[in-house]
């Protein structure tokens, strides 16, 4: 697994209750797949801004729109509306 960047890094430490069912010393490297899902799903609209300005928006939507299957059932519904044409329509 690739290693995070100090930026990623810090966002999730700064936003470690949203990942507490990973142990603590796998949290900073997780996948951006996981990273946008759970900030998505559970995070606020500043930790999703700092996501967007971090990763950027369009490499945020190429990993979002990749979802295929399964996948795209991880997200609430509602968020996955949302995000879907927010993406498509300012990526």
């Amino acid at each position: 697994m690739a290693q995070n960047s100090a930026e990623i890094k810090a966002l999730i430490r700064e936003n470690k209750q949203l990942f507490w069912y990973i142990p603590e010393h796998e949290k900073e490297n997780i996948s951006k797949e996981l990273l946008i899902e759970t900030i998505f799903n559970y995070g606020d609209m500043d930790t999703v801004r700092k996501l967007l300005n971090i990763l950027g928006r369009k490499e945020v939507a190429r990993i979002f729109f990749a979802l295929q299957g399964r996948k795209k059932l991880n997200y609430f519904p509602e968020t996955y509306n949302f995000f879907y044409l927010y993406l498509r329509n300012y990526a």
